[in-house]
């Protein structure tokens, strides 16, 4: 499995964002140490999941940075990209794993020690854990945990923990602090009027 970039770019696929541009300017940046996962609305077609994917991989390739499938695994599949990401009403993980075959990197989402545990053991590579901090790129969260709950988990597990959810670069430091490997953002970049240098500022943050 490949070794795991700290900052992942969530697809901000919102009406009025352009994924692919900031893309575009994050790789520029980041290169090898950007993950990227293709996360779109539930009322996206799978046509145009595969689509939006399948550009994603090969804007990654030149820069040697990983594209993961949030979800949609069988769209992972068919574009080659380097495995997913599933969150708790998806596919189960180990069900997640036999899927994507061992070598593929496969992410899980869990906010407490206990079901992060059971994904690691169940086959997850990484725990996206949050949210964090409040936000509005999504729906129907739960309320935020703080770095308190990612050092909860983040204690409890040996596989890299990547916060999300509100993360900045003002608040990495804190997150950092509390044992999280990365993190996850969205508006962040996507919401930024100069990604490329919003994406330096995380990556000074995630590094310092």
């Amino acid at each position: 499995m490949p070794s795991l970039g700290r900052l992942h770019l969530i697809t901000d696929t919102r009406p009025g964002r352009d994924p692919l541009a900031v893309l575009r300017a994050a790789l520029a940046v980041a290169r090898a140490e950007l993950v990227v996962q293709v996360r779109v609305t539930d009322d996206t077609t799978d046509r145009a999941a595969y689509d939006l994917a399948r550009r994603v991989v090969a804007a990654c390739a030149p820069y040697g940075a990983t594209c993961l499938v949030n979800d949609r695994l069988h769209v992972a599949l068919a574009v080659g990209a380097a495995g997913g990401h599933v969150g708790a009403d998806d596919l189960p993980v180990a069900a997640a794993r036999r899927l994507l075959g061992p070598a593929a990197t496969l992410g899980a989402t869990a906010r407490s020690p206990g079901t992060a545990a059971d994904a690691v053991a169940a086959g997850a590579s990484y725990l996206g854990v949050g949210p964090c901090h409040a936000t509005d790129t999504k729906t129907g969260l739960p309320d935020p945990i703080g770095p308190a709950g990612v050092r909860a988990v983040a204690t409890a597990v040996a596989v890299p923990v990547i916060a999300i959810g509100g993360v900045t670069a003002a608040t990495v430091p804190a997150l950092r602090a509390a044992g999280a490997y990365g993190v996850a953002v969205v508006g962040a970049l996507s919401a930024a009027a100069d990604p490329g240098r919003a994406t330096a500022e995380l990556l000074g943050a995630l590094t310092c």
